[in-house]
């Protein structure tokens, strides 16, 4: 309930202040928009370099590492394995 009544003083003092003190809203909206701007770019520019260093390393280490051939040969031995146990699991219910 103290939460309602303080957003609505909080809303009422926001309209008043803002209708008696629009030329200075103004003024504080144009100084503000293009900082903002500035920095959103900015930022975008940065996480776009990111992306793409990320996909050249990804696409240097696809290229580069023998991980692809070691996986499957590691799910060949896990097959293997599999199939050893199945065979003494069917041994030992004969």
């Amino acid at each position: 309930m103290a939460a309602l009544a303080g957003g609505l003083v909080a809303l009422v003092l926001g309209i008043i202040g803002i209708s008696i003190w629009w030329s200075y809203f103004l003024k504080a909206l144009a100084a503000g928009v293009p900082i903002m701007l500035i920095l959103g770019g900015a930022l975008a520019v940065y996480l776009g370099f990111e992306e793409i260093k990320d996909k050249r390393t990804a696409e240097t280490f696809d290229e580069t590492s023998g991980l692809k051939d070691e996986v499957a040969s590691l799910k060949e031995e896990i097959d293997g394995l599999k199939g050893q146990k199945e065979e003494g699991e069917k041994k030992e219910d004969k």
